[in-house]
């Protein structure tokens, strides 16, 4: 199991900030590093993987409510 240097709640959030909240804490972050988010519904559990791979950055593991990305 892959274990993450960051991890985000976002299960408050609705679409669009789910992906502005996992954007700014990416961005804050060092290339390479995991981040966990963890999310509630099916909106995010769609969207979140493929914006963040459009960004650039790899989806490692994603689940029904939880997904873990390595910056690009």
């Amino acid at each position: 199991m892959i274990s993450p240097d960051h991890t985000l709640d976002i299960t408050a959030d609705t679409c669009p900030m789910t992906f502005v909240r996992a954007r700014l804490q990416l961005d804050r972050m060092a290339s390479g590093e995991v981040l966990e988010l963890r999310f509630r519904g099916e909106e995010p559990r769609r969207n979140l993987p493929r914006t963040l791979a459009e960004q650039g950055h790899a989806v490692l593991e994603q689940g029904e409510s939880h997904l873990l990305v390595r910056k690009g």
